[in-house]
């Protein structure tokens, strides 16, 4: 499938505002459309929505326990280190805590969870040419050491 990329995500969540707040003020996603108090879709680069986020069935809903089936994250990609930089600067005074980071050789990579419980992953892609391979020619992907601060340092 060469063409195939994903479109969007669309989670439930328990908030519809403080979730808008999170995905719009920190990851800076826009609104493009909401929908009352029960659905927003949210997009970035003038696309109609690359994030969903609805309380039809789970307003003021729990997180799903730990251990159980669900989403792992949902992965946002920034069009370069110094944009990922300055992300990672809002979610850092938003007093939202980092819950890990990578050096995966083709990307950098942080985690963290949306209000919900939800994994996000923040990253940006290194160029094609700087993706690492082993001696057979296939990806080699890594999961090195990341220095977050010096991320958000480079950012202007």
């Amino acid at each position: 499938m060469p063409h195939a990329s994903v479109g969007h995500v669309h989670l439930r969540v328990s908030d519809l505002d403080r979730s808008i707040a999170f995905y719009s003020d920190v990851l800076g996603f826009k609104v493009t459309m909401r929908v009352g108090d029960s659905a927003a879709f949210l997009g970035a680069g003038g696309y109609h929505h690359h994030i969903g986020l609805n309380t039809w069935a789970s307003k003021g809903a729990t997180p799903p326990p730990a251990g159980h089936t669900g989403l792992y994250h949902s992965a946002f990609l920034y069009p370069d280190r110094a944009t990922l930089g300055a992300a990672l600067k809002r979610v850092a005074a938003a007093g939202i805590r980092f819950e890990g980071a990578a050096d995966h050789g083709v990307s950098e990579a942080v985690y963290l969870s949306d209000p919900d419980g939800n994994g996000v992953e923040l990253y940006h892609d290194r160029p094609r040419e700087e993706w690492p391979y082993d001696a057979n020619g296939n990806l080699a992907m890594v999961n090195a050491r990341l220095d977050v601060q010096a991320l958000m340092d480079g950012a202007p």
